[in-house]
């Protein structure tokens, strides 16, 4: 078998179409999750990133560090809090799934996703304000079995952005190719 290993960036998006998913960020304290963040959302082609409350937005040094350009691809609004975020989402008629740490919560690789979709991710230490949460149609989590009640929104993100991908294009019929295997 031999692989071929893409090396360096492609010219333009293998995947034209933005994902109809959009991430919202609810008072993330750290611009470097942030960046990473999007860096994940240009990956996956969500058609765009809300930061709210004190969330850092492009442009932003320490999250262009993390995001390397991605920040400069992604589609990003900046909105007062994440309850102003949902409402409106809600009213263009995404479903809203919070990201939480919530006991009665479902685990990510059990929803059935509903397109066009909204993911909120909250604070590192908080998680998402209480206002936004009640707001949002359902609660996903991912298991914690450590001594840690969860992972980092960075590594969360990746998970269910890759996961809302699968499930879409699952949807769409579409498959795209990461590797050729010769």
């Amino acid at each position: 078998m031999t692989l071929t290993v893409r090396q360096g960036d492609r010219s333009s998006p293998e995947c034209p179409d933005a994902m109809p998913v959009v991430v919202v960020l609810d008072r993330l304290r750290s611009a470097y999750n942030v960046g990473n963040i999007f860096r994940v959302a240009e990956a996956t082609r969500v058609a765009k990133i809300i930061a709210c409350g004190y969330t850092a937005a492009p442009p932003h040094p320490k999250l262009a560090k993390t995001a390397r350009g991605c920040d400069e691809v992604v589609p990003c609004e900046v909105a007062d809090t994440a309850a102003g975020a949902i409402r409106a989402l809600k009213a263009d008629g995404y479903t809203v799934y919070a990201v939480e740490t919530a006991l009665d919560a479902q685990m990510y690789w059990d929803c059935q996703l509903l397109f066009p979709a909204a993911i909120v991710l909250g604070n590192e230490a908080l998680g998402i304000d209480p206002e936004a949460l009640a707001l949002c149609d359902a609660v996903i989590a991912l298991p914690a079995r450590g001594q840690k009640n969860s992972i980092n929104v960075g590594n969360c993100a990746a998970v269910v952005l890759f996961e809302c991908l699968r499930q879409y294009l699952g949807a769409t019929a579409r498959r795209f190719s990461l590797v050729k295997m010769d």
